[in-house]
């Protein structure tokens, strides 16, 4: 019995500390309407798209912590009733004695070890994992074929900037200003001289404009002695460079 009562009064201040600390943070500040509500914001839609991420990830971060204290008020309630019962130290499930050493180490538990409710690990992973992973993946199209696809429309948007960094980009950035997913892809033409040949309504009649594309194909060119797939070609008749 005095063992019990000691354990008794542990459950009593962990019930008191719990349900003040709940109160204080208003659970975890779910009573509040809304996220942004939360925050102090006017309005759900937010200048920068991160921050109602952010908001996103704390709101589910309370919504767990607040789950995981009201079991845990449960289970000390459900401990107390078991002591005022007189079935407190006996497993729900079987029946037989919880050894003490349990009962000092876990005082609000009403199972033996045997049939604990703790004893499996969820390994069942967040929904949106699904979809999130790989980028894109769901709806990019694997082949050769040059469709306008998710990947095209997020760097598309992704000109107008991002909230990543320096950092945050694992291949090489060419500028500040591109600090995206394939920023150096090409966009709008396959190979690089389709910038600067052009050809009449019926594909014939292949004609160079010049610009700095041009040049630096032409110099590429040069340097690993190779000859334009193009052959030789008119020059355009007016150069805008030297004219």
């Amino acid at each position: 019995m005095h063992h019990v009562a000691a354990l008794r009064k542990r459950l009593l201040q962990e019930k008191q500390q719990i349900e003040q600390r709940l109160k204080q943070n208003d659970h975890f500040g779910l009573t509040k309407t809304s996220t942004y509500d939360s925050v102090g914001e006017l309005s759900n839609y937010d200048n920068h798209p991160a921050d109602s991420g952010t908001e996103l990830y704390e709101r589910e971060k309370d919504l767990a912590l607040n789950e995981h204290t009201e079991r845990e008020l449960h289970d000390i309630e459900r401990a107390l009733q078991a002591m005022e019962e007189g079935t407190y130290g006996i497993c729900e499930v079987c029946g037989k004695p919880i050894p003490l050493e349990r009962l000092e180490a876990i005082p609000k538990t009403t199972f033996c070890k045997e049939h604990s409710t703790d004893q499996a690990v969820s390994q069942q992973r967040p929904i949106e994992e699904s979809v999130l992973s790989p980028p894109f993946g769901e709806f990019v199209v694997h082949e050769d074929a040059e469709t306008f696809d998710a990947e095209d429309s997020w760097q598309k948007v992704a000109r107008f900037g991002t909230s990543d960094t320096p950092s945050d980009v694992q291949e090489d950035a060419e500028h500040y200003d591109r600090m995206y997913i394939d920023a150096g892809e090409q966009i709008g033409y396959v190979e690089p001289f389709e910038t600067f040949a052009a050809t009449d309504l019926y594909g014939t009649g292949i004609t160079i404009y010049p610009n700095i594309v041009h040049e630096q194909y032409e110099q590429m060119l040069d340097d690993e002695h190779l000859m334009s797939p193009l052959g030789d070609l008119p020059a355009y008749e007016k150069d805008p460079y030297t004219s």
